[in-house]
Order: structure tokens, then C-alpha cells, then sequence
């Protein structure tokens, strides 16, 4: 550890911790408390770890910054919170406080939340086929090392894309929606992006998708990278605030809260999640969809849950496609291990956690995995793919512009 000495006290996290009454109703829900039946590993022990840390009672030191990271940012224990303790600024603040502590081994993967890094390896393993080599290539690799637990993650290519719609609805114009796809939409979530489109067009609306595939800011927010986060989050902002929409949807569950709560608080703009707008939307009705006669498990992302969207608007949109049936997940773990980049820093819960969702898959005997979130549908993917099971996981927008029928002039 670079610095053993104290750290400063933080008045703003203090004030945050003590809103925590310890009354311990969090623990239940707490995926990684489920997992490891350790006080230090629950929501009740972080915020003790994190009002020491804002106290400058206690130095920073490896234990207290492995169970912070070991935190996945569900949110789980926020949501059924009676005492509305903002665990999110908890961790936030106490990650940033000690990231300066952080060991060198650990900073120099924070090119992890660098979303044009990202967009880049995720373009280039695709005209050479990465994900066909590269998890066989990460199994060579000790299993402790982050470059081979990447390689075994390696996702597949987005399946195949919507049809274009063949014609336009039968609709006048009803205004401009931008599109918030996110930093890794377009090359590695493309089919959803492509329903997302498809389905808005054919409600009659015009779609505008910001150039550049701005990013949230959540992967650098979270691991504590308070000043990178910032940055993106103005960049995004201005991207947003020049277009001419009269809302912001996004695609990406997990961007939601971040968008509406950080990068776009105090602006003008509308942000919503797109499930929740079109379910709303009566219009929705005027468009007919295809059968199909299949069994669909839907997992409901903790993100999703977290930013207030639930499963309702999905099931909603779901009953449009005749017999479809539909059976939710249960809610335990809520958390899959996915979780941005949680999958690759600790390997060990992720893998338990998705094992755990692999299985109540089995029990539902479901024909294919529906869920919102870009990562929990690549680390599920992965998950069947290593077991070498062909179950289609989707995003519910790509199945319903699968069995949207062509509208009429």
C-alpha cells in the first residue's frame, strides 16, 4: 500500500453514513451478504468501513478497499431502505476517497472504464473473430489474471438485426426522440439499438442518434474515477442538450440512473427509459405483432429496478405478442455478476451469482433469456455458451421488432 497514513474526514460522507440507523433490513437483499454470510460484506458493513473512513478513524488499507469494490452497486439495499439512505453517494464517495490509496495493480486497469478504449477492442475483435479464440486463449491463462478473464468473456457479435421496416406507419410525424444507445450500444448491443429504432419509427416518431456513442459516466462513477466521470458526463451533456429532441430515451438499463441523476440533472431534457415510453405510449396499440409460440424467462436487471422502471412496462409490451409466455426470474440473486466491470475484478462472486441465474433458467425450462441490460445479457451469454447451451438472450426490444408485422400505407 502506497500511503498507510490517515485519511482526511469527509463531512459530506459522514453525514451520508449516519442516515444508516444499522437496523440491518438490507442484508437480505444484499447479493454478495447471500454469498458470503460476512458482516464486512453487506451493505451495513460498508457504510461502517465508509463513516470510519469519512471520520479519519481508519487508514486506508486492503481489506477496506476489497470490500468496497466487492460491493457490486446493485442498489438492492437502497431500494428497500426504509430510512432512504443514498447508498449510491456512499459508495461513490468512498471509492473516490480511497482511490488515491489504491495499489498500483489495481489503477493501471482503469483503462477498463475508458468507454473509447472499449470501443475499440470491441471493433477490433470483430473482422478477426475474437470470440471465437479468445475465451480458448484466456483458458491458458492462470485463472487469477484479469487479461484472461477478458478473453474468457470475450462476447459473441450482436444476433441478427431487425428487418428494416418496409414501410413507414400510417401516421403523421409526432416529434424527435434521441436515442441514448451508450458508449458500447452500437458494437456490441446493435440489434437493440437497430429494435429500438424500428419500433419508434413505426409509432411515427423521428429518431436522432447522437454521433460519438457518448457515454453515462457509470463505470468511471462507480470505481471511484470522480474526475474522469465528470468529464464524460459534460461531454454528454453537451451532445445531448445540442440536439433538437423533445426526449431522451435510453436503451441500456444501467445507464438510466446515471443520465437522469448525474450527466443531465438541472437540464431541460426529459430522460426515460425506452420499455417505460413505448409501454406508455397508446399508440402502441395501433401495431401488430407476429405469435409466437415460446416460453421467455425475464430477468429484471437490478439497474432496472434501481432507477424505478420495475418489470411492468416489459411485461406490458410482452402480452402484445400472442402466445408468448412470459415467466419472470426470480428476484434472488438480484444481481447477476455482470455489474460493469465487477465480472472481470472479482471473477469469484460473478461467477456464483451468474451460476445461481443459470440455474432457475434450467428450472423454468424457458426457450430463450430476455433481459435489458447490454452486460447482464453478454456475461449470461457467456455463461450458457461455456456450458454449451443455445438459449437466445435478447433484449425485449430486439424480440418485439422480431415479430413486428409490416404496417401499413
Amino acid at each position: 500500500m502506497p500511503d498507510t497514513s490517515q485519511l482526511p474526514a469527509n463531512a459530506d460522507l459522514r453525514a451520508l453514513t449516519d442516515q444508516c440507523v444499522m437496523c440491518g433490513l438490507c442484508l437480505p437483499h444484499c447479493p454478495t451478504y447471500r454469498l458470503e454470510r460476512h458482516e464486512a460484506e453487506s451493505p451495513r458493513g460498508r457504510i461502517a468501513v465508509a463513516r470510519l473512513l469519512a471520520s479519519g478513524q481508519l487508514a486506508p488499507s486492503a481489506n477496506a478497499i476489497a470490500h468496497l469494490d466487492h460491493c457490486l452497486g446493485c442498489l438492492a439495499c437502497e431500494v428497500v431502505c426504509p430510512s432512504d439512505v443514498r447508498y449510491e453517494q456512499i459508495l461513490v464517495q468512498s471509492r473516490a476517497l480511497l482511490e488515491p490509496a489504491r495499489p498500483a495493480s489495481l489503477r493501471r486497469w482503469r483503462w477498463l472504464h475508458d468507454p473509447a478504449r472499449l470501443r475499440f477492442l470491441a471493433r477490433l475483435g470483430k473482422p478477426f473473430q475474437a470470440f471465437r479464440w479468445a475465451p480458448w486463449l484466456g483458458r491458458v491463462l492462470p485463472g487469477t489474471s484479469r487479461l484472461g478473464r477478458i478473453l474468457r468473456e470475450m462476447p459473441r457479435p450482436p444476433g441478427n438485426l431487425p428487418a428494416p421496416l418496409p414501410v413507414q406507419a400510417n401516421m403523421p410525424s409526432r416529434g424527435s426522440l434521441t436515442l441514448f444507445a451508450g458508449c458500447l450500444g452500437h458494437p456490441l448491443d446493435a440489434d437493440t439499438v437497430a429494435a429500438a429504432r424500428n419500433l419508434l419509427m413505426a409509432l411515427g416518431f423521428r429518431v436522432i442518434e447522437p454521433a460519438g456513442s457518448p457515454c453515462c459516466g457509470a463505470l468511471a462513477l462507480h470505481a471511484g474515477d470522480a474526475e474522469d466521470a465528470a468529464r464524460q458526463s459534460h461531454h454528454t451533456r453537451k451532445a445531448l442538450e445540442a440536439g433538437p429532441s423533445d426526449a431522451v430515451l435510453v436503451i441500456a438499463s444501467g445507464c438510466l440512473r446515471s443520465l437522469r441523476d448525474h450527466a443531465l440533472q438541472g437540464t431541460q431534457l426529459v430522460v426515460d427509459d425506452v420499455l417505460a415510453f413505448l409501454a406508455a405510449d397508446e399508440q402502441i396499440a395501433r401495431l401488430r405483432f407476429r405469435p409466437l409460440p415460446k416460453r421467455a424467462a425475464l430477468m429484471v436487471p437490478c439497474s432496472q429496478i434501481a432507477n424505478g422502471t420495475g418489470s411492468a412496462p416489459v411485461k406490458a409490451l410482452l402480452s402484445r405478442i400472442a402466445e408468448l409466455e412470459v415467466q419472470l426470474m426470480p428476484e434472488q440473486p438480484r444481481c447477476c455478476g455482470a455489474a460493469g466491470n465487477y465480472f472481470i475484478e472479482s471473477p469469484s462472486q460473478a461467477d456464483r451469482l451468474r451460476a445461481e441465474k443459470l440455474d432457475q433458467l434450467d428450472t423454468l425450462k424457458a426457450d430463450l433469456l430476455l433481459t435489458s441490460n447490454i452486460g447482464c445479457r453478454i456475461f449470461l451469454d457467456n455463461g450458457l455458451r461455456h456450458q454449451g447451451r443455445n438459449i437466445p438472450v435478447l433484449h425485449p426490444l430486439t424480440l418485439l421488432a422480431r415479430q413486428l408485422e409490416p404496417q401499413e400505407r
